[in-house]
C-alpha cells in the first residue's frame, strides 16, 4: 500500500475525544488530524492531500481546486451535502460516505427523549436530589406529570432505517404506527398515510427524513395548527426541518406538551436560539448518533472505504 499518501482528518474532534483509535488510518501513509477546522483555514490545511476525510467541514469547489492532489474524500457520516459532489466528480475525485452506522444508537436516542417526556425522570430525579423525598408526607411524591406511551400514536416522518428502528422499538411499548415518506412502502403492523393525516392522528411525531428543499420547516405553523392539542415532537434528523418560532409558540400555548430535540437549526446552539428555555422541552447537542460503539462502527466503515478504494473498487460511492 502507497505508505506516501497525504491523509488530512479536518474535525476530527466529531468523531473521537480520546476513545476511538484514530491510528488505524496511519497505515494508508502519513496522517494529520486537525481537531477542528475554521472554512477559512479549509484550502490551505487541505492543500497537499491525496485523501481528505471529513465530517461536518465544507468542501466547495474553491476548496477542491486549492486541492490539487486531491484524489479521494472519505465522509466520517451519512450525509455529504457540505460537498459540492459533482465538481469533485469533474476532478475525478470519489466520495464515499458511511451509511447505516448510527441506526440503533438515533432509535434508542428517540426513545430516551420520548421516554423523558413521558416519563419526567430528570425532573423527578433532581427532586430527589434537593431532598425533595425526604420531606413528602408518604411514600410517593407527585411534583410532574406524567403518562404512558402505550397506546399511543406514534407519526414517525421518514421510514429509511431510522424511522424502521424507531417504528419497532414503538410496536414492542405497545404504541400504534403510522408513518409518512416519499417512498411508498410496506412494513407489518405499520400504516403509512399522507402527511396531513400523520399531523391530525398522532399524539408524538418523531421526525427520521433527510433535509431537502421539500422538508425545510416541514413542521411550521399550519403544521401544527393541523395537530390534536398536547402532541409530542421528537427530532434527531435535522434542526432546519423544524421552524423553531413556531414550534415555541405551539410549546407555549400548550398546543404542543413537549418537545424532545438532538438537533437545531443552528449548531452549535446560537445564542439566540428561540428554544432555549423553551418549556417542557430536553434539547440534547446533537449526540444521537455518537455512543462509542457507534464511532468505532463510523471508524471501521471510514477505513474499509478506504481500502476498498485503494483496491479499485470504491465502496458508499456517491458521485459515480
Amino acid at each position: 500500500m502507497d505508505k506516501k499518501l497525504k491523509i488530512v482528518c479536518t474535525d476530527i474532534s466529531s468523531v473521537t475525544n480520546g476513545d476511538v483509535d484514530i491510528s488505524v488510518l496511519e497505515k494508508f501513509g502519513e496522517v494529520t488530524c486537525y481537531d477542528v477546522t475554521p472554512p477559512h483555514l479549509t484550502a490551505e490545511r487541505i492543500k497537499d492531500a491525496d485523501i481528505i476525510l471529513i465530517n461536518k467541514t465544507v468542501i466547495g469547489k474553491d476548496e477542491i481546486d486549492a486541492a490539487k492532489k486531491l484524489r479521494y474524500i472519505g465522509v466520517f457520516a451519512t450525509g455529504y451535502n457540505m460537498i459540492d459532489t459533482e465538481y469533485a466528480k469533474e476532478r475525478s475525485i470519489v466520495v464515499s460516505n458511511a451509511g447505516q452506522y448510527s441506526t440503533n444508537a438515533v432509535a434508542q436516542h428517540t426513545f430516551a427523549l420520548m421516554l423523558e417526556l413521558f416519563s419526567n425522570t430528570g425532573n423527578y430525579g433532581a427532586f430527589v436530589a434537593r431532598g425533595g423525598w425526604k420531606q413528602a408526607k408518604i411514600f410517593t411524591a407527585y411534583v410532574g406529570g406524567t403518562d404512558e406511551i402505550y397506546g399511543k400514536t406514534i407519526g414517525i416522518i421518514g421510514y429509511g432505517s431510522i424511522g424502521a428502528a424507531v417504528a419497532k422499538i414503538a410496536l414492542a411499548f405497545g404504541m400504534k404506527v403510522i408513518a409518512y415518506t416519499r417512498t411508498p412502502k410496506t412494513a407489518e403492523n405499520v400504516t403509512f398515510v399522507d402527511k396531513e393525516t400523520l399531523f391530525r392522528e398522532s399524539d408524538v411525531i418523531s421526525v427520521h427524513c433527510p433535509l431537502t428543499k421539500e422538508t425545510e420547516k416541514l413542521i411550521n405553523r399550519e403544521t401544527l395548527a393541523l395537530c390534536k392539542d398536547g402532541v409530542r415532537i421528537i427530532n434527531t434528523a435535522r434542526g432546519p426541518i423544524i421552524d423553531e418560532e413556531a414550534l415555541l409558540e405551539a410549546l407555549e400555548s400548550g398546543k404542543v406538551a413537549g418537545a424532545g430535540l438532538d438537533v437545531l437549526e443552528i449548531e452549535p446552539m446560537s445564542k439566540d436560539c428561540p428554544l432555549f428555555g423553551a418549556p417542557n422541552t430536553v434539547i440534547t447537542p446533537h449526540v444521537a448518533w455518537a455512543p462509542r460503539t457507534t464511532r468505532e462502527r463510523l471508524m471501521g466503515i471510514v477505513v474499509s472505504n478506504i481500502e476498498a478504494y485503494l483496491a479499485g473498487r470504491p465502496e458508499n460511492w456517491v458521485n459515480k
